[in-house]
């Protein structure tokens, strides 16, 4: 396996305990971001390094850097639909452009004026921002706030395609971490994850990024 992987409790000590961050698995050329599909279209994916298939390029197709969240909203990966588990590496300069782009699902009063200023935008936007509770491994939710972004229109075609450097199938080791929560957690191993920096203050501002000093 690709990732880069470290005991849980090792690293939950160094994440921010609260607020708006972007904890993921990076390098200087790549970030990894995370998806659960059905067989049919994980398969795909990890097989042939792109999106494809019985993929769908006329939904929204949400992505999560977040390890964690991941397995929140996909069980682990025992929800129906979600059992193919895949961390996908895309390009730096991809999601800072997905970043950049992003609009928030809900009003925000201080970046919007107007609520029908909002809704213009939200309509026109490829992608949608949201910041939701973090969870612990046991699904308890969290103060720390983690992103998901929602892609479509000509943004999912790049993501889909021409922004990704590798997919890996990650359902094995998905599955044997998921039993691992029983040794409350002292045996549990999670990829190795860092607070994103976000360099340009527009974007920041706009995603309502919290300070953080490691």
């Amino acid at each position: 396996m690709r990732l880069i992987t470290e005991p849980y409790l090792t690293q939950v000590s160094n994440w921010p305990k609260n607020g708006r961050h972007i904890l993921a698995q990076y390098d200087d050329h790549s970030i990894v971001v995370y998806q659960a599909y059905r067989p049919a279209i994980g398969n795909f994916a990890a097989t042939y390094g792109y999106f494809g298939g019985e993929f769908s390029f006329d939904r929204m197709s949400w992505i999560k850097p977040n390890f964690l969240w991941m397995m929140y909203r996909s069980g682990w990966g025992t929800e129906n639909g979600q059992e193919v588990v895949l961390a996908i590496w895309l390009k730096r300069s991809a999601i800072e452009e997905i970043l950049r782009t992003a609009v928030h699902s809900s009003h925000v009063p201080e970046l919007y004026l107007d609520k029908s200023g909002w809704q213009s935008a939200l309509k026109r936007s490829q992608v949608r921002l949201q910041w939701d509770p973090d969870h612990h491994p046991t699904g308890t939710k969290l103060e720390r706030r983690a992103i998901q972004l929602g892609l479509r229109g000509e943004v999912l075609a790049a993501y889909a395609k021409d922004w990704i450097v590798n997919i890996e199938d990650i359902s094995d080791f998905v599955q044997k971490q998921r039993q691992n929560i029983k040794s409350d957690c002292a045996e549990l191993i999670t990829p190795q994850e860092k607070v994103y920096s976000v360099f340009d203050r527009e974007t920041q501002a706009k995603l309502g990024l919290s300070a953080w000093t490691e």
